[in-house]
């Protein structure tokens, strides 16, 4: 008699059926001066954002090759989410570049983020593409738990010189939007796996990914904040501060974070589509179709 056939059914995609993930073709800073304090006057929460928008045009290009790796047979959706995905992820390197580009004429050295980026992008070089994918599924999270926070507060880009404040409201929207495609190209590449070892491995690129993100980027908002004279106990503690008291955006994501260690978890579990529709709410013509 054949044994009781179990069936792993955790490959299969939570996201939601009617998903429709577009290209919002936007672009921000092209008309203004530089500004060295561009969020309203303060110098920790420019660097906070200033460090981050660093890491982000070689990141992404690391994301889409992650992503492109493992799409060979995936359902018809996949596949046109991972298109879509590819095409948000290209603008947003495009309007980040202009973005780094204010940060550098309003003073600051932010090459030592790029380089810093670069040599750990080199340590990718021959591991198991499925590895960069985990990492990319990790790093998408942190995107999407930081893109709901800038959406779900206001308050963070109060007093944003220009249209910054909106560039980093239209990135947050389309994080969120594509916040399930790294993770579904995931289950779909290790279809295969058990389900413990599934777990054992995103789990485990996850700590790795928080320990350098967090690290990475205290540092980068410390060395920042030295451009401008900042130093000391002092700073240490505005920083600290702000990421984890007030505004608090590490304090904030703690729940989300510890979702993703969780049996089940998939980042549509908590569907924030609502949060996407306030932001296109309020710019209608500036969406064009992913395909």
């Amino acid at each position: 008699m054949n044994a009781p056939t179990s069936f792993d059914l955790d490959h299969i995609s939570r996201s939601p059926a009617d998903l429709d993930i577009v290209v919002r073709d936007r672009r921000f800073g092209r008309d203004m001066a530089a500004k060295r304090w561009w969020l309203n006057g303060d110098p920790v929460a420019t660097a906070w954002f200033n460090a981050l928008s660093a890491t982000f045009p070689r990141g992404e290009a690391f994301f889409i090759e992650s992503v492109k790796a493992h799409r060979d047979n995936a359902s018809p959706k996949l596949a046109a989410e991972i298109r879509a995905f590819v095409k948000q992820e290209i603008n947003h390197t495009r309007e980040h570049i202009v973005f780094n580009k204010l940060a550098e004429s309003a003073g600051y050295d932010i090459a030592f983020i790029d380089r810093r980026v670069e040599e750990m992008l080199a340590m990718t070089k021959g591991r198991p593409q499925i590895l960069n994918l985990a990492a990319t599924m990790a790093l998408e999270h942190f995107t999407a738990m930081l893109g709901q926070e800038l959406l779900s507060n206001p308050a963070h880009l109060e007093g944003a010189a220009g249209d910054l404040g909106d560039l980093w409201r239209w990135h947050s929207a389309e994080e969120v939007e594509h916040k399930g495609v790294a993770y579904d190209t995931w289950l779909h590449a290790t279809r295969d796996w058990s389900r413990f070892r599934r777990w054992k491995v995103k789990s485990l690129l996850m700590l790795i990914v928080t320990k350098r993100f967090i690290g990475h980027r205290v540092a980068d908002m410390a060395e920042l904040l030295a451009q401008d004279g900042l130093t000391g106990f002092k700073w240490k503690l505005k920083i600290a501060a702000y990421l984890l008291w007030k505004p608090g955006f590490l304090r904030r994501i703690v729940p989300q974070w510890f979702a993703y260690f969780m049996p089940g978890f998939h980042p549509w579990n908590h569907d924030d589509r609502p949060l996407i529709r306030v932001y296109e709410s309020e710019f209608p013509d500036a969406v064009m179709p992913a395909e």
